[in-house]
């Protein structure tokens, strides 16, 4: 039976290490010695050897590193276009080439320091080894190829890694060695200031997926007091938020269907429009969009749909582009507010289609002009570009804004942020009459998912900003009906939810007035014992409540198993017409039902295609 011994350790103030050594003979051996002079432990077995430092690392020897990915670092396509590939392995002395095939060299010495380990691997944890066997190779490069073929498909799949489980990861890794007399050295290095920030966002996002004002200003001061980088906070953060179970269903199946393209060198139709619904979900429940332009940016071959010939926003694009900037004479004094229009509509159809063409073509001009102004050009002419980005950005403040309130949850809405609004609102009218309404709302609107308290917010905001600029109602009271919108939302919510855990645990009928009395009694003792309201609920908003709870268990025990039975699109649109309830509510009630039944979803992908 192989042992092992474990060293455990600190080198300087926030790394941590951890040194395992396998074998059956591994306690009647040297492996390590400790520099005191220089702070340095020395791993070792003949022919390899690594010196932790305060400094960083040394090696030499066989072996390499691995991590678990974290989302949005680039990845080979290899291993992206496989989901179950979910860590990254380094070995030393190797190298891909043009054609994606590995090659391995003698040299295999080498030194990090942890700024670079972390920050080329996983923020929190790394894992590095070396293998002694007298079965190996005596050619190093001989031995990175046979420890390749024996461990390099297990530590790319084992979920040990990200678990941080290195005893699952010895039981998984050792044996694949086939040798009784081989020792395994595995060190892994953890970033302790960087595990107390991802740990503590993760508390914080995995409790309600939302960062309150107290809970930011507590993660903004772990970072200044650990000097965390920006960008280290970013992909920290952004990593946690994909792995959020909800999150991470839907941003894998979008994943999948992008991987799905890729493979068929087209975005088809159906494909197009199941992306453009998760699109939307990602933004009512919650899910930072840089989690869908990281793999839009990752999947270059899948982002775009194939087209025979240039859309004709982008080629209109070109058209202002290349003529104002590019061919004119006096580029940098012509965008008036036609051009200005068309670009804004131009980006708009671009993100609606997931065409980064337009992003391109902006790229391409903004190079232009630089170079066009280090050759001697007008340095005025950036100020014509300049206006056109002002403009684009102000487009995607306002889409950001705006989508977040229809779409999300518990938006909160400031007052700087509607004053803010004013003045874009102002900007776009001034391009062309209307053009705020016809931009933002006027598709919103006709948006089957928009749900009844979204268009609540929304329309109280268009009807407020009016009465605003008509010198009748002040930002100050535009912000308290949106914020008592948001409250009977949240009241709303909550209330939903205890009210059918109630119903399905001690109401199964509840159509007596006395029956229904109990129910909003105790529902609303509970909602205040776990203090989500301090005052009663009003009658409506409680009808309202169980209301919903019937028309959904109708729709469940009735309803959907005839539309799942017949294939009966037109029943299920019927339903969701005059239900009055929401389509992501009711989408998420089919999800549930065909999980508990063991349905094959893909069923209700064929019958929602009818919406598309």
């Amino acid at each position: 039976m192989p042992k092992d011994i474990r060293l455990h350790g600190m080198v300087g103030d926030h790394t941590e290490y951890f040194v395992t050594v396998v074998g059956n003979d591994a306690y009647q051996r040297f492996f390590f010695n400790i520099v005191q002079d220089d702070d340095q432990l020395r791993i070792f077995s003949p022919g390899n050897e690594m010196i932790i430092s305060p400094a960083g690392i040394r090696y030499h020897g066989n072996g390499g590193y691995f991590c678990e990915y974290m989302f949005g670092v680039d990845q080979p396509s290899a291993d992206l276009a496989k989901p179950e590939i979910i860590n990254r392995l380094v070995m030393y002395g190797a190298h891909a080439n043009a054609a994606g095939s590995v090659s391995f060299s003698e040299e295999t010495s080498g030194e990090e320091t942890y700024d670079t380990i972390f920050f080329e691997g996983n923020a929190v944890c790394n894992y590095f080894f070396f293998v002694n066997s007298p079965l190996l190779s005596r050619s190093v490069k001989s031995q990175q190829k046979e420890l390749v073929r024996r461990l390099g498909k297990n530590i790319k799949r084992s979920a040990a890694v990200g678990d941080e489980r290195d005893d699952v990861l010895i039981s998984e890794f050792f044996p694949l060695l086939n040798d009784d007399s081989a020792q395994l050295f595995v060190i892994k290095l953890v970033n302790r200031y960087h595990r107390e920030y991802r740990d503590l966002f993760r508390s914080y996002y995995f409790r309600n997926k939302k960062i309150s004002d107290d809970d930011f200003n507590r993660l903004v001061a772990v970072a200044t007091a650990h000097n965390i980088d920006r960008y280290q906070q970013e992909r920290i953060r952004i990593d946690s938020m994909y792995r959020s179970p909800a999150n991470k269903r839907i941003v894998d199946e979008y994943r999948n269907i992008l991987l799905t393209c890729n493979s068929k060198g087209e975005i088809s139709n159906i494909d197009n429009a199941r992306l453009t619904r998760l699109k939307t979900l990602s933004v009512r429940n919650k899910i930072p969009g840089a989690l869908f332009y990281t793999l839009d940016e990752m999947l270059k071959n899948g982002r775009n749909l194939k087209h025979d010939q240039e859309s004709y926003y982008i080629a209109e694009t070109r058209e202002i582009l290349e003529g104002i900037f590019f061919r004119e004479m006096q580029i940098e004094s012509h965008i008036d507010r036609d051009d200005m229009l068309k670009l804004i509509l131009a980006k708009k159809m671009a993100m609606e289609n997931r065409d980064h063409g337009f992003d391109q073509l902006m790229l391409d001009a903004s190079r232009a002009c630089d170079e066009k102004i280090r050759d001697g050009a007008d340095s005025s002419l950036m100020d014509g570009f300049s206006y056109v980005i002002t403009y684009l950005d102000r487009f995607d403040t306002v889409s950001n804004l705006i989508n977040q309130l229809a779409f999300m949850e518990n938006v909160r809405v400031s007052e700087e942020m509607l004053r803010s609004l004013m003045e874009h609102k102002a900007a776009f009218d001034n391009l062309h009459p209307n053009c705020f309404h016809a931009l933002f709302i006027r598709e919103l609107f006709a948006n089957t998912y928009l749900g009844n308290f979204g268009r609540r917010k929304v329309r109280a905001l268009m009807d407020g900003l009016a009465v605003i600029e008509a010198n009748r109602f002040t930002i100050e009271e535009l912000h308290q009906e949106l914020i008592g919108i948001d409250q009977e939302e949240r009241i709303s919510i909550v209330l939903l939810e205890h009210a059918r855990d109630r119903i399905r645990n001690f109401y199964s009928r509840f159509s007596t007035k006395a029956d229904k009395e109990a129910l909003r009694r105790e529902v609303v003792e509970e909602l205040k014992t776990k203090k989500y309201i301090n005052a009663d609920i009003p009658d409506r908003l409680f009808n309202e409540t169980v209301f919903t709870i019937n028309k959904e268990a109708m729709y469940l025990h009735s309803l959907l198993p005839q539309i799942i039975a017949e294939r009966n699109v037109g029943l299920r649109e019927d339903f969701l017409e005059n239900s009055g309830l929401d389509r992501f509510y009711v989408e998420e009630l089919e999800r549930e039902y065909y999980e508990k039944n063991d349905l094959d979803i893909e069923d209700l992908y064929q019958i929602r295609k009818g919406l598309y």
